[in-house]
């Protein structure tokens, strides 16, 4: 859905993705209603922030009249799906949505989302550092904020990073263009409702969590594998060889499929992986070494560092 102008949105949970895509539908054009547990005295740091909107409030609860006059109910992260109002929605036919859905509706450059029980965080910050990274005419790389001279050219003009972490991405998604590169985050509650894939698509590992959400792993794992579910043959998925949960998902990339491992990978297939101590990718025939064991504990440190 791209064309917001006249409907009538129902977002459920006034935290800082109920907040983002409250502000981004209403300048769209939608009549957005936002409804939260707390009270209005509770709400009102957040009221404050959307002073500037049309944004209504429901406050104290979510009464089923509200699904009289919606459209489209828009789901916060840590809103369950078998809240009553969801449930009501879904036999009247209403469509679920959230923030990170419209994202990848509306973005128009290429996308990366991260998902997995653990190292989501890490990884997707990591990820955006690499991307965040620019080439001088010397080949010499240099980071985008030192960019200082017309000497260095950046392989992407921008790179955002959000999502699941730090700002929605909604929020900036009016200034994206065609040449920018997007990276997210994405929870497993987000993508119990997406029926959009990232261009690439990686799984780290799957393992019991969240199950009070979920109910059971069979559902966890159905919801994490979502992100490759709306892939095309020209996207690639990325999963760990050495988890069993993302490893047997792999029947399910329709496009490229790389892997990574602390192993050597077995014969045809493509992605990084240990061996005596340094890392190689393999991508094909194609071979290179990339860096030492030790470089890479290292650089991991340093993520940590800007994680906290």
């Amino acid at each position: 859905m791209t064309n917001w102008n006249g409907t009538r949105t129902l977002i459920l949970g006034a935290a800082r993705q109920g907040i983002a895509l409250a502000r981004w539908l209403s300048r769209h054009g939608s009549n957005v209603t936002l409804s939260d547990s707390r009270s209005l005295e509770q709400l009102a740091s957040a009221r404050e922030s959307l002073a500037d909107t049309n944004v209504t409030w429901a406050a104290g609860g979510h009464p089923l009249e509200l699904l009289d006059t919606t459209n489209v109910l828009c789901l916060s992260g840590g809103v369950p799906l078998t809240l009553p109002i969801v449930q009501e929605a879904v036999k009247r036919g209403i469509p679920l949505s959230n923030d990170t859905q419209i994202f990848m509706e509306v973005v128009p450059c290429k996308t990366i989302g991260i998902t997995g029980s653990a190292g989501k965080t890490t990884t997707t910050t990591l990820v955006g550092k690499m991307a965040q990274r620019t080439k001088d005419e010397g080949g010499r790389m240099k980071d985008e904020e030192s960019k200082n001279s017309s000497a260095v050219k950046s392989i992407y003009p921008s790179v955002f990073v959000g999502g699941n972490i730090g700002d929605p991405l909604i929020n900036y998604v009016d200034d994206m263009t065609a040449d920018d590169l997007a990276i997210l985050e994405i929870s497993s509650f987000q993508l119990e409702q997406m029926t959009i894939s990232p261009n690439i698509a990686a799984i780290l590992n799957i393992t019991p969590n969240h199950l009070d959400r979920h109910g059971t792993m069979e559902a966890y794992t159905n919801a994490k594998a979502r992100i490759l579910e709306f892939q095309t043959e020209k996207d690639t998925a990325i999963l760990s060889h050495d988890d069993k949960g993302a490893w047997n998902l792999r029947n399910k990339a329709k496009g490229k499929l790389l892997t990574f491992s602390l192993n050597d990978l077995d014969e045809g297939f493509s992605g990084a992986y240990l061996h005596d101590g340094l890392l190689n990718l393999r991508d094909g025939n194609a071979y290179l070494p990339l860096m030492l064991r030790e470089k890479i504990k290292a650089l991991e440190q340093r993520v940590m560092e800007m994680v906290r």
